[in-house]
């Protein structure tokens, strides 16, 4: 897969129905890590989520047949909630299977767009594979929430946007899940400028990517609870992704859902802004190894903005001590 072209072909196809998120300068981080720290705040795309970004590079290049025959999807709530937008903007029709675990304000929210939904089984991956066959079974269109060319090139265009903001990057920490995010922003930035170091952040109680990049091949692998929900989970055999980050991806960092928590309420206190625990990774990630990041431009791409009332009230009273001075 031409990673590079299918970025570039999106960034065309997608600018006029997305929103090019702020790049902003994190001074508090930046005198932590001595470096020069910059948050990219995909939290704020159009319906919540960079996934917006992948969904409508797919939608646009349906042809009218494939979109008359409905759309299918499966999702933890962030592509869920993309498809969902794009299918009202669009007036089409589509059904979106979640895992019976997804977070109830993700599911109340997909409700809210007259979204047709079904949940099923305990893992993404479940919830997928039920998807694909049911679509296959009712002559619907599937759409991949990562393992799609189409996919990956939207979710890149992150990249394009990046190129554009800033003169030089050293780093850049991505969230990883079934891995659409970083191998299109690695994919691209890696065609562009070979020493950019791309970093892959997961939670060590679902790093599902990190222990298959390891063995080679995808693995089936238990996942444990986490804040980072939206990056749980295993991933569908077969997926263009697996070799991608094999390729570009330079390294990954494992973070604890204590970890987790402090970077979220970091957020909140430093830069005003809730987010959800699958993009307070990176900032985690970040502090957890900032001493290797001294005097470097280093971006954090930041995902999402769906946390729950209930998840934040576990973050702001709950467990360790709240202070942020590290």
């Amino acid at each position: 897969m031409d990673v590079q072209k299918e970025v570039l072909d999106a960034e065309k196809r997608i600018r006029a129905h997305i929103r090019e998120t702020p790049l902003e300068y994190s001074p508090y981080l930046s005198r932590l890590g001595r470096s020069r720290v910059y948050l990219k705040l995909d939290n704020i795309q159009i319906s919540g989520s960079f996934k917006l970004r992948g969904a409508a590079n797919k939608f646009l290049s349906l042809t009218e047949e494939e979109k008359a025959r409905g759309i299918m999807t499966s999702s933890s709530g962030n592509h869920g909630m993309a498809v969902a937008y794009l299918l009202q903007k669009f007036g089409l029709k589509g059904t979106i299977y979640l895992p019976e675990i997804t977070a109830q304000t993700k599911v109340e929210a997909l409700r809210d767009y007259g979204a047709t939904l079904e949940l099923y089984g305990d893992d993404c991956v479940k919830a997928e594979m039920e998807a694909k066959r049911m679509a296959g079974e009712k002559g619907m269109t599937w759409v991949s929430p990562y393992n799609d060319p189409y996919i990956v090139g939207g979710q890149g265009t992150i990249a394009v946007e990046l190129e554009r903001q800033l003169d030089r990057m050293d780093c850049v920490l991505v969230p990883v899940g079934g891995g659409g995010l970083i191998s299109g922003i690695a994919g691209y930035l890696k065609s562009v400028d070979d020493h950019i170091e791309i970093i892959g952040c997961q939670p060590k109680n679902s790093c599902v990517m990190y222990e298959s990049v390891k063995a080679g091949k995808i693995l089936d692998l238990e996942s444990k609870d986490t804040l980072a929900d939206a990056t749980a989970g295993g991933i569908e055999h077969g997926s263009i992704t697996l070799d991608i980050c094999r390729e570009t991806v330079d390294d990954f960092i494992l973070v604890t859902e204590d970890e987790i928590k402090q970077a979220i309420r970091l957020i909140l206190e430093k830069h005003y802004m809730l987010v959800e625990g699958g993009a307070a990774m990176v900032v985690s990630a970040f502090l957890k190894e900032r001493h290797r990041f001294e005097d470097k431009d280093v971006v954090l791409v930041l995902t999402g903005s769906k946390i729950s009332l209930e998840q934040l009230k576990s973050v702001l009273f709950e467990g360790e001590s709240h202070d942020t001075n590290l």
